[in-house]
């Protein structure tokens, strides 16, 4: 039995998105390879940024759910733990969602119209880093980050880390790897919360 059109739809574009990058990824190939017709692609998506919207919302791994449940619960669990888990996600997030993007940086007229496309639908790539500061901030009112931490830069530095890891090894010589994803998280998050956490 086939799968139901949008389904095919998002399955298609993820896999054109991931192999050719974003700029280079028509709706006419991605109607192609989901077997229906430009059209039907029309129906359930109004354009291709709302595409790119639904295929990171629900085929990439998910950041914002998870930071959303951290915010909305400060002081359960361990900081360092919660921060490892954050690492974990946001690593993964951005090793698929860079090689997606990156052919945007290429031309600076699709990335401006990419960018208002974004904005008009409410997102961009600014969320996660506000979603994580919300985070801090939250941990910071019940005293377990410290009062004076720019939980901002600290959201920041974190994830800034998280897409540096998705492209920085591959382009190093002689092909070195990243360190395995479990010990970034933890040495990450170790690090940074050494720089904010509440004196005790």
């Amino acid at each position: 039995m086939q799968k139901p059109a949008r389904t095919r739809i998002l399955d298609a574009a993820y896999d054109l998105m991931l192999s050719l990058g974003l700029a280079r990824t028509t709706t006419k190939e991605i109607a192609r390879a989901a077997a229906c017709s430009e059209a039907a692609l029309y129906k359930s998506f109004a354009s291709k940024e709302e595409l790119f919207i639904a295929v990171l919302d629900e085929r990439l791994p998910k950041l914002g759910p998870l930071l959303s449940d951290l915010t909305a619960s400060p002081g359960a669990g361990s900081i360092e733990g919660n921060l490892v888990e954050v690492v974990r996600q946001a690593a993964r997030f951005y090793a698929q969602t860079l090689p997606i993007a990156a052919s945007l940086y290429a031309d600076p007229r699709l990335k401006a119209r990419h960018e208002a496309a974004l904005r008009a639908l409410g997102t961009g790539p600014h969320k996660p880093i506000h979603g994580l500061d919300r985070y801090l901030r939250a941990e910071q009112e019940v005293g377990r980050i410290a009062a004076d931490a720019d939980t901002y830069a600290a959201a920041s530095l974190l994830l800034g880390a998280c897409a540096h890891r998705a492209f920085a090894y591959d382009s190093a010589e002689g092909g070195v790897a990243p360190p395995p994803l479990d010990a970034f998280a933890a040495d990450l998050a170790r690090t940074l919360l050494g720089g904010i956490r509440a004196p005790e």
